[in-house]
Parts: C-alpha cells; sequence; structure tokens
C-alpha cells in the first residue's frame, strides 16, 4: 500500500520500511491509515513532518530525520494526490 518511498539498497531501512514496523504482513503506517479518517489521517502525516523536521538537530542523526520528514511529506502528497484534501 505505502508508495513513493526514498528507496535504499538496504533490507533494514530505517526511514522508509523500519524493520519493527514490519512484524505483520501489513505495515504499520496502513494500518493507522485504516483507523482513521482521510482528515486524521492528513494532519497525522502533517505532524509527523513537523515532529521530525522540529527535531533533526537534537537526536543525533539530522540526516536520516530530515529524510523521515521527507517520507511523510511525500506520503502526505500522494494521498491528497490519490484521496483529495
Amino acid at each position: 500500500m505505502s508508495k513513493g518511498n526514498f528507496k535504499s539498497g538496504s533490507k533494514d531501512d530505517p526511514v522508509n520500511s523500519p524493520s519493527h514496523y514490519n512484524m505483520l504482513s501489513i505495515e504499520a503506517i496502513d494500518i493507522i491509515e485504516m483507523s482513521m479518517t482521510k482528515q486524521e489521517f492528513l494532519g497525522y502525516l502533517k505532524g509527523n513532518v513537523l515532529k521530525y523536521v522540529i527535531r533533526y538537530k537534537h537526536k543525533g542523526y539530522p540526516e536520516q530525520d530530515l529524510n523521515k520528514a521527507f517520507w511523510y511529506l511525500n506520503k502526505l502528497k500522494e494521498t491528497i494526490k490519490e484521496k483529495g484534501e
């Protein structure tokens, strides 16, 4: 279901597909989306963009956090494109 990822060649990708989010046959992001209305999910995605941009300097992995922000921003764009705002 999740598309448009910034896929790297590694199997455990901490940005696009963290192994701890793939322990079921469906990714956590897809379960989260199914549990929310469209507007709630858009807010969730926007909040995660802000979270990773705000704290990227403070966790020791700034590039990874900025990549996560881009991932959520891309997911937000895709969701709006597919389902409208």
